[in-house]
């Protein structure tokens, strides 16, 4: 029986969405409307980086699921980037923020660990620790967790190891 993708739970503000994206292009950058909470934000991102989420979502090598208070208004993000819809792993209502946000994070990459699912989580400030929740989810191998700088977000050598735990 073949393995399905890992699940790349993918968080959006100090992951996707920075200040200093670099990638060896002048950032993109755009306002987005959140509906859900009645303002617009400005968002900045790297080309190549959304290209190649893109391109390993589309061939199969990961299945891409939103695990960001973006949830909500994901879908203009989708169009922005050029995304397929994608799964939304938080449906909170209203969806609290910052560290309140957390636990339903951490609920989600548990979620997908017990659905003997390999797991990619990206996410700049909600990543467990060193301890027993870190342990739970890593103890296998079986996930690949990535804190990037907030203000630089996913870079190229990340998506690098992602492919990388993708393929084996």
């Amino acid at each position: 029986m073949i393995e399905p993708p890992p699940v790349w739970l993918l968080d959006v503000d100090g992951v996707l969405n920075v200040s200093r994206p670099g990638w060896g292009a002048p950032p993109r950058r755009s306002q987005v409307w959140a509906d859900s909470e009645a303002v617009s934000y400005q968002v900045r991102w790297a080309p190549a980086l959304v290209a190649r989420i893109r391109a390993l979502h589309g061939c199969g090598a990961v299945e891409v699921r939103w695990c960001t208070t973006w949830c909500p208004d994901a879908e203009r993000l989708e169009r922005l980037w050029g995304l397929p819809p994608l799964v939304r792993s938080l449906d909170a209502d209203p969806m609290p923020r910052g560290s309140a946000c957390w636990p339903l994070k951490r609920a989600a990459a548990r979620a997908v660990v017990a659905a003997g699912r390999r797991l990619i989580w990206t996410d700049d400030e909600a990543l467990p620790t060193a301890g027993p929740d870190r342990d739970a989810l890593t103890a296998d191998g079986r996930a690949l967790l990535i804190a990037p700088r907030p203000s630089r977000g996913l870079q190229p050598a990340d998506l690098d190891r992602i492919a990388a735990f993708a393929a084996r």
